[in-house]
């Protein structure tokens, strides 16, 4: 008797649940948002093993959103920034650079394009507006390809010759992270986002092949986008299927 009422419970959860993320909404399936934002570009590696708020370098995106269901928003999105770390901004324990970072010298700096896709879950029905206030926080995760160009050069005369490096790659990312949505009024959107990409690679910042005293082979680097954003939400009204199979009703 108890495991048939555990396994009704748990069918009821999982159709609700499936429900909540693959049963379009009317108002959910029906709208779409294209939009465009400014914020920093970050980066955390060999250069700058944790998330500095100096490295902050200007960003902007352009993106597309399209709700799906209520809770489901996928998002496809163009971001272009700017890279920069330098290992007399670390600081240790005791406030000063670390001996491996103050004999390397070492400082970094380029360009990164990228091209995502991710898939947003909103906490509350972001498209029912009856509501005087309006907004949702979400959760996104998604997949990216990315462009670096960037230039790593050491003030150490002793190692120019194997830090001094300059070059392109073609990479993937996760993408991850937060954000926060609230509407202006019925077509105008304000979001506010900061999201982490962990990079597949180790040369974004050209230090994996040098000698392993003074590099790290086995952390890969990490960058990050945190900005602000606009958006115009479009709204489709799709005719019952009645009307739709027999105009004639219309007249």
């Amino acid at each position: 008797m108890t495991n048939s009422v555990f396994h009704s419970a748990l069918l009821v959860c999982l159709t609700q649940a499936g429900s909540a993320f693959f049963c379009p909404a009317a108002s959910a399936q029906n709208t779409s948002e294209i939009g465009i934002g400014i914020g920093t570009t970050n980066y955390r590696g060999e250069v700058s093993p944790e998330y500095q708020l100096k490295n902050n370098r200007p960003a902007f995106t352009a993106f597309y959103r399209k709700d799906v269901s209520v809770p489901i928003t996928l998002r496809g999105a163009f971001t272009a920034g700017l890279l920069r770390a330098a290992d007399d901004n670390v600081r240790g324990v005791d406030g000063e650079v670390p001996p491996l970072h103050n004999y390397r010298q070492v400082n970094t700096k380029g360009s990164l394009l990228e091209a995502s896709a991710v898939m947003e879950y909103n906490f509350m029905d972001y498209h029912y507006r009856t509501n005087k206030i309006h907004f949702t926080p979400y959760v996104f995760v998604g997949v990216a390809a990315f462009y670096a160009n960037t230039t790593t050069v050491s003030n150490n005369a002793a190692l120019r010759e194997a830090f001094n490096q300059k070059g392109s790659m073609l990479g993937f990312a996760i993408p991850a992270g937060v954000g926060f949505k609230y509407a202006l009024s019925r077509h105008i959107n304000l979001g506010l986002e900061a999201g982490a990409r962990k990079a597949f690679t180790d040369q974004l910042d050209h230090l994996s092949e040098q000698d392993p005293l003074l590099v790290n082979r086995h952390n890969q680097d990490w960058y990050y986008y945190s900005g602000i954003s606009l958006s115009y939400t479009f709204y489709k009204i799709r005719c019952p299927e009645p009307y739709k199979n027999n105009p004639e009703l219309l007249r």
